[in-house]
């Protein structure tokens, strides 16, 4: 899994699958009997150095982007990059910090993914789901408990598969180049890393209180916090996973001592 993780790092997945249409997807998961884990990206996950006794199924292949009837209908498997660039091919506004998140929509929608003030599920206008017995729904967004950072389905044991999405009623958020140098200046792009590790606290900053707390540079075996952005963790020397969750558990015990405040992981971890 270390191949498809933007750490770097994770162990064997017994069985590996990319489905290159939806109705593959379902063929599969009807006759499929092992634990699942759906994969984009793989920039917000960790994935255990004794790897996942199931099946790992990648869904980039899943990458339809278009527009119908005033609503755009997008797949799992499309990267936020390129969704971003669609809204403004056709001169929308208010999808620019999209293109500062590097993932993927059905990670996007699993977690409500945002960056500069903006969440993704304040486009959604509806999304497509699976389930394990690969048969497809059309779900409402008063059908998901959404905040910051996290979403609560009320029908379990269904996964993300597409989106349709609203346009935005609001002016230009900033040029996408510009929000880009922004993220560029501030965070360790080219080094693996698997964005922000911890939500911010209420009223915080993640990387605020890790800073103040010293911890900057700090390393773990292979695993460091970033020197540009504390609420970062690189892989800067062929680290381990356990190098990485240790490291997350020293953070949050010291940032817990010193000021009495639990630090919830962003990072998925499996």
């Amino acid at each position: 899994m270390a191949k498809h993780c933007s750490l770097r790092v994770g162990g064997i997945a017994q069985d590996f699958f990319i489905p290159d249409t939806l109705n593959t997807l379902s063929d599969f998961l009807k006759n499929n009997q092992k634990p699942i884990l759906m994969l984009g990206l793989g920039s917000n996950l960790l994935v255990r150095d004794r790897g996942f006794s199931g099946v790992i199924i990648k869904l980039t292949q899943l990458n339809q982007l278009g527009i119908k009837d005033g609503i755009i209908q997008v797949d799992a498997g499309v990267t936020l990059a390129k969704l971003s660039r669609f809204y403004g091919s056709q001169d929308l506004n208010g999808a620019e910090f999209l293109s500062a998140i590097p993932g993927s929509v059905g990670g996007a929608l699993a977690m409500n993914a945002g960056a500069f003030g903006f969440e993704i599920w304040s486009l959604v206008e509806s999304v497509t789901t699976i389930n394990t017995l690969g048969e497809v729904f059309k779900r409402s967004v008063t059908e998901f408990d959404i905040a910051y950072r996290k979403v609560v389905p009320q029908h379990k044991g269904e996964y993300f598969i597409g989106a349709n999405l609203k346009f935005p009623q609001t002016g230009k958020q900033q040029d996408i180049q510009d929000l880009l140098k922004k993220r560029n200046d501030s965070q360790p792009i080219g080094e693996a890393n698997c964005g922000s590790v911890f939500k911010n606290p209420p009223n915080n900053f993640a990387a605020k209180l890790i800073e103040d707390s010293d911890l900057k540079g700090f390393c773990m075996g292979g695993a460091c916090v970033s020197n540009k952005h504390a609420n970062f963790i690189i892989n800067q020397d062929n680290a381990s996973t356990d190098d990485i969750e240790n490291l997350i558990k020293y953070i949050q015990q010291t940032v817990k001592s010193k000021y009495n405040i639990n630090l919830e992981t962003e990072v998925v971890i499996i």
